[in-house]
């Protein structure tokens, strides 16, 4: 070997995690895309959970056995004899749960940032698909302890098909494997589980990573970069971008195995065909509907509201308008204020015609008689409906931008909803009546 400097270096191949890194990203990073506000980390926060899910759920394999017969006792041989057996169980749970939560809390910051419009309309629909694809995961392992819990939240779940018209019966049977929750369901559910649906959720998430480098990454607002960083300046991915991710990555594992070591993962006792507890509830991302259920009639709560959601969230890209993508959190501090104007009142609202409610409910109107429209439900979903676009209407009245009024009407749903899955979970009680905690 020679030291002459004529002679070039050889070039440095980049190591295999090199590879894996730039298939990730690109070599070179914009140093304005780089702050913690752009994003939260949320997208590398879910893959760094489904990773999390991945190891923990290969471990749990090893004891588990999916049949009615064994499935409680393997998860309580895993428990109580297994070394480290109730930690991975216990970070297996947290990190489902927690990937559901912040799946959603990406996809709102997408939309609240203007990710959804044109050109990246196509990323928005893949990441509402991986939403359904981590809910379905995360409900098809429900079930897999076969303790009372996870028997009847399945059972009242799936429940909800029989409402879906015409078809109601065909796929409650094509969902259970049979009229009951029973032997079928748990084999469907172990194989939706372990194998389709998180094939599907790593070829759809692969693709949204290629969507991504596509449209060119983080949407920089107008303005992003100061001195240290300019909006122009390019920089290594490795390691101003890798650095952070991985400090990330350490701060949700340590988040998840925290939580795993302080509460442990629901287990009651083995599941009982005959003896339903009360309450029997959903699991918490199907709350919000099954407290439609307890107001409206099941046709508009389990299938008309629901679709009319899941519709709403497909159409946003279509109603925002001709707009560009804006980066900014809201689209401007006016968006703000109206968004969080409309969250006010929707929380305030929505939690009031629940209390109201209570006593219809009970079978004792406090309006007296009231007409059939208003008991099936008809009346308050035409009523929701009004609002939501009298919500969109002023804000547009008060100079708000096309897209601006859509933010805000969506905000209103989104915090009604969130405001029924809370009371669903807290304040619901034997009977589904109301109390405190």
């Amino acid at each position: 070997m020679t030291n002459d400097p004529a002679v070039p270096a050889p070039e440095r191949k980049p190591s295999g995690f090199s590879n894996l890194v730039l298939h990730l990203h690109p070599r070179l990073v914009p140093a304005a895309a780089l702050p913690l506000p752009l994003t939260f980390g949320l997208g590398g926060a879910a893959a760094v959970l489904f990773l999390l899910l991945a190891v923990t759920g290969a471990l749990l394999l090893v004891v588990y056995e999916p049949s009615p017969e064994r499935a409680y006792g393997t998860v309580v041989r895993l428990v109580d004899e297994v070394p480290f057996g109730a930690l991975v169980r216990n970070a297996h749970h947290w990190a489902a749960n927690g990937l559901v939560l912040v799946t959603a809390l990406h996809l709102l910051r997408v939309f609240y940032r203007g990710g959804h419009l044109p050109p990246r309309r196509g990323n928005w629909f893949a990441g509402v698909a991986l939403l359904f694809l981590v809910v379905g995961c995360a409900f098809t392992g429900y079930l897999l302890p076969w303790d009372q819990l996870a028997f009847w939240a399945v059972t009242i779940s799936t429940g909800m098909l029989e409402y879906v018209p015409v078809l109601g019966s065909t796929l409650l049977r094509a969902a259970r494997g049979g009229a009951d929750v029973g032997p079928s369901t748990l084999a469907r559910f172990f194989v939706l589980h372990v194998a389709i649906l998180p094939i599907a959720l790593l070829v759809l998430l692969a693709f949204h990573f290629w969507l991504v480098r596509k449209v060119g990454g983080v949407i920089l607002p107008a303005g992003a970069g100061d001195r240290a960083a300019p909006r122009g300046e390019l920089v290594p991915t490795s390691p101003n971008l890798t650095r952070r991710e991985g400090a990330a990555a350490l701060v949700v594992t340590a988040a998840v195995m925290l939580a795993a070591a302080l509460r442990d993962a629901p287990l009651l006792a083995q599941a009982n065909p005959g003896m339903s507890p009360n309450p029997a509830k959903a699991p918490w991302y199907f709350m919000g509907v099954q407290e439609l259920l307890v107001h409206l009639h099941p046709v508009l709560g389990a299938v008309g509201v629901p679709l009319l959601g899941i519709g709403l969230l497909l159409a946003l890209p279509a109603i925002g308008g001709p707009e560009r993508p804006s980066g900014r959190w809201f689209g401007s501090p006016r968006g703000a204020r109206h968004a969080v104007l409309a969250a006010a009142v929707a929380a305030v609202a929505t939690a009031a015609a629940v209390v109201a409610n209570e006593p219809l409910r009970r079978g004792k109107p406090w309006l007296g008689s009231l007409p059939p429209g208003v008991r099936s439900g008809l009346l308050p979903l035409v009523l929701a409906s009004l609002v939501l676009l009298s919500v969109a209407w002023l804000s547009r009245r008060r100079g708000a931008t096309r897209q601006e009024a859509v933010q805000s009407a969506f905000t209103f749903a989104l915090a009604s909803f969130a405001v029924l899955t809370v009371v669903g979970v807290l304040f619901r009680g034997p009977g589904m009546a109301l109390g405190m905690p």
